[in-house]
């Protein structure tokens, strides 16, 4: 299998992941919960990776990094610790459905940045036109759909400026480009464990620059005679029993990160990335989405002329390569990008993706535009 839909979730994951993962299970109880050996080993492991994620974004306190079942609850926390009904929210013309979604339940006002794919200038000018008519912004680091780099630390500078507080998705930049949350000055950054970090599926983090307001309520381990969730980080956020296996994994991800080097993931990434769109240059029948090497991660969009996106993953499929097919979660990209009417097949790399492996989806394109025509 050619697995290539690493945006959605990394599938292949460092040895050391699925092992700390048993041995938590086998050896953690509760963190939090009692004073005996198994509960005590939970609380060391779970705040041994609240310090590694706090040293690892730059977060002054490990008590500010929260831990979340994934982005959308991480962005959920965020946006209604922030947003109410009517609130003049301003967002990229990027943002996923973990973004959107939980706006328009809120009745928020929602504001669009719109700018074309690819152009960090027009979008960085885009938000400086209207961050007079807001009074939160949310914003994307790197589109899901086209792996398109947006400028966040010169939107977090224009909302500090502005006196603005500033949500960061971080969900496809974490553990592939830098994240210094101290620098940024954001309110919150929420991202997931189980994609660019190398953690599993259920886990992920919002690191806090504010107390936030509870969105679940419930057993802290802590202060149990108040009938209010406690006032304090991180307890006031994480109501009910950790994932404490998730974490031992996520622990583990972040600490193959660091060892072999965010420079260096990114660089793999972009040479698969050169690798995708030098094996389809020229290819007849087939668009490819791609800007300067500064504006874009390892992923890339494109479309077959005259077939159906999800009849093309099907295609690939059958011959062992996995991509994502459709709207990604992301409408609103796809408008920004032109493809709402037909979505685009979607490539997504990690550290254990080849160039061979590459090399034969691009093969598998080829053949597949050639039975197109």
């Amino acid at each position: 299998m050619i697995y290539l839909d690493n945006a959605a979730t990394t599938l292949v994951k460092p040895p050391a992941v699925a092992r700390a993962m048993t041995e938590a299970m086998r050896s953690c109880a509760s963190p939090g919960r009692g004073g005996h050996a198994a509960a005590m080993r939970a609380s060391q492991l779970v705040y041994r990776c609240r310090e590694k994620a706090a040293e690892f974004f730059r977060v002054p306190d490990p008590a500010n990094v929260v831990f979340t079942m994934n982005a959308t609850h991480g962005l959920n926390i965020a946006i209604r610790s922030l947003a109410k009904p009517g609130t003049k929210v301003l967002i990229s013309g990027y943002e996923h459905n973990a973004v959107t979604r939980p706006l328009k339940a809120l009745g928020a006002e929602i504001i669009v940045a719109e700018s074309p794919l690819f152009d960090r200038d027009a979008c960085l000018r885009a938000f400086e036109e209207r961050i007079k008519e807001a009074e939160l912004v949310v914003c994307t680091m790197v589109s899901n759909v086209f792996g398109f780099i947006l400028p966040i630390a010169e939107i977090a500078a224009l909302c500090k400026r502005e006196g603005v507080p500033l949500i960061v998705d971080a969900s496809q930049a974490a553990g592939v480009l830098p994240l210094d949350f101290q620098a940024l000055g954001a309110a919150f950054a929420a991202m997931p464990g189980h994609k660019g970090l190398l953690g599993p599926q259920g886990t992920g983090i919002l690191l806090c620059g504010v107390k936030g307001e509870p969105l679940l309520s419930g057993g802290s381990g802590s202060d149990s005679l108040l009938q209010q969730m406690p006032d304090y980080l991180p307890d006031r956020l994480e109501a009910g029993t950790h994932n404490v296996p998730g974490i031992a994994g996520l622990l583990a991800g972040m600490e193959y990160v660091s060892q072999r080097g965010l420079y260096s993931i990114l660089r793999t990434e972009r040479a698969l990335l050169d690798c995708a769109v030098s094996g389809l240059a020229g290819q007849e029948g087939a668009e490819i989405f791609t800007g300067k090497a500064d504006s874009q991660s390892g992923v890339l969009s494109l479309r077959i002329k005259g077939l159906n996106c999800d009849e093309a993953a099907q295609f690939l499929s059958e011959r062992g390569i996995c991509l994502r097919s459709g709207l990604h979660c992301a409408p609103l990209a796809h408008r920004s990008a032109g493809t709402l009417d037909t979505g685009t097949l979607r490539m997504s790399f990690s550290p254990f993706v080849t160039r061979q492996d590459v090399r034969n989806c691009c093969a598998a394109v080829k053949e597949l535009c050639a039975g197109a025509r």
